[in-house]
């Protein structure tokens, strides 16, 4: 390809380069032309003062004696001095634009966490409970509470029996003293006697008794459970009984 058909590639030169360069070509221009000799230059008789000056060697460049061009160099410097500023004063502003915007930036971050995170709570809050959310009951520590309590467990293993089967059946049995001991009847006698809410003999609380709750004969819900899984094997539910078992 010709010379011509090459694109010229242009640099692009900062404001410091540029008044560096202006500055560097103006002095240049003004050393060449006031410490240079013109060439033709008429010639006439020398005196002893014009003779000793005319041998002085030519300095290229020199500012020494020279006023304009210490004006001009001066001028230069002062020049190059306000570029610099000038660069260094964009280079700040540069600096303390990007700064502000990544303070800004992660303010709006923060916030928009934290407005997610308020959002968050407040769907929790405001949810509907789930109906498959396993909750773990209170029982209150008496009669109520402990019958309540085994009538759970019984629905969780597939023990039949209702709250007044319960309750009509501990009344009768102990007056609802889990404690209580039968001390005269024929279990006794034999040396098992029926004890807790539904005077349970031992080996029928061992046979019976329900996973999950106390071994404890004499816990209420135990000896409930352990009590109503015998009655519904035996009668059905604990609800068909209605006498000693």
């Amino acid at each position: 390809m010709t010379v011509s058909s090459v694109p010229a590639r242009r640099s692009r030169l900062n404001k410091a380069q540029k008044f560096s360069l202006a500055g560097i070509a103006a002095a240049a221009v003004a050393s060449l032309s006031f410490s240079l000799v013109p060439a033709n230059a008429e010639s006439k008789p020398e005196t002893g003062a014009e003779a000793a000056a005319s041998t002085t060697p030519v300095v290229f460049g020199s500012v020494v004696g020279n006023p304009h061009a210490k004006a001009l160099q001066a001028s230069f410097i002062e020049q190059n001095s306000t570029a610099e500023k000038l660069v260094k004063a964009a280079d700040q502003a540069r600096a303390k634009e990007v700064a502000v915007k990544k303070k800004t930036e992660a303010a709006a971050r923060a916030k928009a966490a934290a407005v997610a995170e308020a959002k968050a709570r407040s769907q929790v809050k405001d949810a509907p409970a789930s109906r498959s959310t396993v909750r773990t009951p209170v029982y209150a520590n008496n009669l109520d509470g402990w019958i309540r309590e085994a009538l759970d467990v019984m629905r969780a293993h597939g023990i039949p029996g209702t709250y007044h089967g319960l309750h009509k059946n501990i009344i009768r049995e102990s007056s609802g003293n889990p404690y209580a001991v039968n001390d005269w009847d024929i279990n006794a006698r034999n040396g098992v006697p029926s004890r807790g809410l539904l005077q349970v003999i031992q080996p029928t609380f061992d046979a019976y008794h329900v996973p999950g709750t106390s071994k404890n004969i004499y816990d209420p819900v135990a000896n409930l459970t352990a009590a109503a899984n015998y009655a519904a094997d035996r009668y059905g539910s604990i609800d068909n009984v209605n006498s000693a078992y």
